[in-house]
């Protein structure tokens, strides 16, 4: 049985002791990279001229102007893999409120569609995330290929984190 090495950076010492102490480790990457994507996604929002959105705010945004298709709650939960749809259902009518967004009621279900200001707003956030953070990455060692390996990690993580999520569930 392997013992974490002391200079490791991990997200609490009782949590990296033991084989696969290394998961603690990836945990405080994904803790720091969350508060600093959160972060920078609200700032460059806010450069982009909407200050007062959360994160998840901006996320949804994003989600209902992907591929220009109407979308309903469960479509963004499902896509955003988020289980409490009341927060997004809250951040829905906090962007057709901002006329970011547009709903429509077909039958019983309401389907969300970014209104030209929001696809107008989501441009400019695409440039400035050009501008500030995708030009950076070459320079900094990231390619293309490196990106789509990390997101294939993390796609196959989340897989892992939910099916534990479900095993605690069920003690």
């Amino acid at each position: 049985m392997s013992e974490p090495d002391t200079r490791r950076i991990v997200s609490s010492r009782h949590l990296a002791e033991g084989e696969m102490w290394e998961m603690s480790e990836l945990e405080y990457g994904l803790i720091v990279a969350h508060n600093a994507f959160y972060r920078w996604m609200t700032k460059c929002m806010a450069a982009a001229g909407q200050p007062d959105l959360s994160a998840l705010e901006i996320l949804v945004l994003h989600n209902a102007n992907h591929r220009d298709r109407a979308k309903r709650v469960s479509d963004i939960c499902f896509l955003l893999n988020i289980e409490d749809t009341h927060t997004v259902t809250y951040a829905l009518r906090k962007l057709v409120k901002l006329a970011l967004l547009t709903a429509e009621k077909r039958g019983k279900e309401v389907f969300y569609t970014t209104s030209d200001t929001g696809r107008d707003l989501c441009a400019r956030y695409r440039t400035l995330r050009q501008q500030c953070l995708l030009q950076a990455l070459p320079g900094g060692g990231v390619d293309g290929a490196a990106l789509r390996d990390a997101a294939a990690l993390l796609r196959s993580l989340s897989g892992q984190f939910d099916q534990a999520s479900r095993a605690a569930a069920s003690l």
